[in-house]
């Protein structure tokens, strides 16, 4: 049988190799089969980092938000644990952005997270009070346009609309605008 040779094929799959291994210290990044060893070596160390920044970086917002809860007199574990018997769903990463951020926010989050230590329930206010008018008509127009023809037509003989038991739906919303 004939001899063959890697060719163009072999040449290229090793400078794509030497390539992948260009700034490693040594005769790592010049000579072929070291730097193949040290590529696969790379890939199972970032796989295993990957997995490992995780958890790097959720210790460090509990550090973080364990240290402004004992700004507020409280500990890391009672903080979480009133913030979960007061039905507030919120992650490490925004606990942490607020700890850092808005202390004053943090701190409410805090009172909130002791009423509910001590049992009691604490009111939800919606933090968007300031709507614009056009947003408030689109909410009502997609709110009547879910109301049957009955109920529109009660609406409209409620405001004093006049001829609107003959009016059709269209007609009906376009009257209590």
């Amino acid at each position: 049988m004939t001899r063959v040779k890697g060719g163009p094929v072999a040449k290229n799959r090793r400078r794509k190799v030497l390539k992948a291994a260009k700034g490693y210290f040594g005769s790592k990044h010049r000579l072929f089969k070291t730097a193949q060893e040290q590529l696969f070596h790379s890939g199972a160390y970032a796989y295993r980092d990957r997995k490992q920044n995780k958890r790097n970086f959720r210790k460090l917002w509990i550090t973080r938000i364990n240290a402004a809860c004992r700004l507020n007199n409280i500990s890391y574990s009672k903080f979480i644990n009133g913030l979960s018997k007061a039905g507030i769903e919120i992650n490490r990463k925004m606990l942490s952005e607020l700890a850092i951020d808005n202390a004053k926010a943090f701190s409410e989050l805090v009172n909130i997270s002791k009423a509910a230590l001590e049992g009691k329930t604490v009111k939800k206010e919606t933090t968007t009070k300031t709507t614009t008018t056009t947003n408030k008509e689109e909410t009502t127009d997609t709110d009547l346009s879910k109301k049957t023809v009955a109920e529109l037509k009660a609406m409209a003989k409620d405001k004093g609309v006049s001829g609107y038991t003959t009016m059709k739906k269209d007609e009906l919303l376009n009257a209590l605008k």
